[in-house]
């Protein structure tokens, strides 16, 4: 059996991947992959994630500069999620141009942005699509 068919994909040939940066251990992102992402992925050693609302694959970075080195990938005990440990090159990887897109805390229930943008989104994208 090959790393592919031990992933149990959804209806729809996704799978959740959480994204955390490899050293620190922080949560950056959460994405999906399809095959062709994960296979891109583990061939390249970059990120590369399935989007729903374009329908079409991204590498993570290819507009934004801030590509994402993968370190490991993991699955969960139940093969329904990977964990993505990644080394990323910028420090950002949020479109919002934070670090971590969560960057939300809930406080006596209204969210509260906690975290400074690091790269104002204008000056990251330049008439490209966000990443």
């Amino acid at each position: 059996m090959n790393f592919i068919d031990e992933i149990k994909w959804t209806d729809d040939g996704l799978v959740p991947v959480i994204t955390q940066d490899a050293s620190s251990g922080r949560v950056l992102m959460f994405a999906w992959m399809n095959h062709e992402a994960l296979r891109k992925t583990v061939k390249d050693n970059v990120a590369v994630y399935w989007s729903r609302s374009r329908k079409k694959l991204w590498q993570k970075g290819e507009h934004s500069g801030h590509f994402q080195t993968v370190r490991e990938l993991r699955l969960d005990c139940d093969g329904d999620v990977i964990l993505m440990r990644v080394e990323s090159r910028s420090g950002i990887a949020c479109h919002t141009g934070r670090e971590s897109c969560f960057y939300r805390i809930l406080e006596k229930e209204i969210w509260c942005e906690k975290e400074p943008v690091l790269k104002s989104p204008d000056e990251i994208y330049s008439g490209s699509a966000d990443d």
